[in-house]
């Protein structure tokens, strides 16, 4: 559609009136409330940043993830609290002295015995053939030591009977010599009579003299050999009792009275020497027995004293051996012990390891763990900064741990774990 040219002024008209309409307006200048604002607002900013940012060697943590805890000087309570268990006071354990094939059970587990009771008999048949040859050879031994014997006591006859015929001829000698005499004073015999007579008087005291010398001397002899035959006859019975023995031994006995536990061998059953087959408990005399940390090693003594449950007990046995952090003791009653205990009964007791004192004590918590006392984070008085500090401590009980430097009283502590802490600055946020 044209435009007319009568209507082209009007409109160039209209152009130019309206770019006169058209007009700039000016801003008022910012007043001095706004700029405070703003700056304050930029501040605000930057001083949340820097809180929002760790300094360098620190670590944030979040205060609901904090533990804090206040140093003090309060009563410090010397003592260990420990989970003991109830073991009878003596244990004695049966074994098996001989190998073989359990027979018979005599006895259930559980049950009242009394010393030298059989439980158990073993059946070895080359064991009873082994005793029945040895019993044969010692028996062979036996009787050569009393053919010996014999042999001995009838040489010690023999000289003495030989000694009592040479004194015999040798009284008769005399008597004949003397008669001869008599007559020969008389003038009824000559010189070489009475010579023979005196002679023969002075052969038989000779050979009355030798056999009387060799009689000591066998004798003396004869001793020696009659207390050596002695000897290997005790011996060979001693041999004989401990062979014979060895059959006695395929039957099980209890070396004591008491409870008999852990008597669990059935019929058919292989042994050898050795090998348990139970054990005997003494009924009615126990004691406690309780694995303690390692941390209380030099701490825990003979002698110390122990309460809990209505009984007193002291420590009597201290075994220093470490297995899995912990070591044993062994804990007696004084006096009876409680009426109705059993065998693996836990009981809490207290060992007391030192009079109790006033101290400077901090709170026990994973703080001791992380770094092993050997620092700890204090709080600084806004609350929102711990600094690490090196702190030396003390003994220690379940509640508390005596602080013996690097704490004041009134210092507040992180008593939770710290060992995720980096650094020596702890931003609690």
């Amino acid at each position: 559609m044209l435009i007319a040219e009568a209507q082209i002024p009007l409109m160039l008209a209209a152009a130019v009136t309206g770019a006169h309409m058209d007009r700039r307006v000016e801003r008022p200048p910012p007043s001095r409330w706004r700029r405070f604002a703003v700056a304050a607002a930029l501040i605000a900013l930057a001083l949340l940043a820097w809180r929002l940012t760790p300094s360098t060697g620190s670590t944030d943590i979040a205060v609901g993830d904090v533990d804090i805890g206040g140093v003090s000087r309060a009563p410090f309570a010397d003592y260990l609290p420990v989970r003991a268990n109830v073991a009878p006071a003596v244990t004695t354990l049966v074994g098996a002295l001989s190998g073989g094939q359990v027979e018979t059970v005599l006895a259930q587990d559980g049950s009242m015995v009394v010393a030298r009771q059989p439980i158990a008999t073993l059946a070895n048949p080359t064991l009873k053939l082994d005793v029945l040859t040895r019993e044969a050879t010692i028996a062979s031994q036996l009787g050569t030591v009393s053919g010996d014997d014999l042999q001995l006591e009838r040489g010690r006859l023999d000289r003495a009977t030989q000694t009592a015929s040479a004194e015999y001829d040798y009284i008769k000698a005399k008597r004949d010599l003397s008669v001869q005499q008599r007559l020969h004073d008389q003038g009824f015999v000559s010189d070489a009579g009475v010579e023979s007579y005196i002679e023969q008087a002075r052969y038989h005291r000779k050979r009355l003299g030798q056999l009387q010398s060799g009689e000591t001397s066998e004798r003396r002899i004869s001793g020696t050999q009659t207390q050596r035959l002695a000897d290997t006859r005790a011996r060979l019975s001693g041999n004989l009792a401990a062979v014979q023995a060895s059959l006695d031994a395929l039957v099980i006995r209890t070396p004591v009275g008491g409870r008999l536990t852990n008597f669990t061998i059935q019929p058919g059953q292989m042994l050898k020497a050795g090998d348990p087959a139970g054990q005997v408990d003494s009924e009615g005399s126990w004691k406690l027995v309780a694995d303690v940390d390692e941390y209380y090693l030099g701490r825990v003594r003979v002698g110390q004293t122990v309460g809990g449950n209505e009984a007193q007990l002291v420590v009597s046995k201290v075994l220093p051996a470490v297995t899995n952090g912990h070591f044993r003791i062994e804990l007696t009653f004084r006096g009876p012990p409680p009426a109705g205990l059993n065998r693996g009964q836990a009981i809490d007791v207290r060992v007391t390891l030192g009079a109790t004192r006033k101290a400077m004590v901090a709170p026990i918590g994973g703080w001791l763990e992380s770094g092993g006392g050997a620092f700890a984070f204090v709080v600084d008085a806004d609350g929102l900064h711990a600094r690490r500090r090196a702190v030396t401590v003390g003994r220690r009980s379940p509640e508390q741990i005596e602080i013996l430097s690097g704490l004041s009283v009134g210092d507040r502590i992180v008593t939770s774990s710290t060992a995720s802490i980096k650094g020596d600055i702890l931003n609690i946020r």
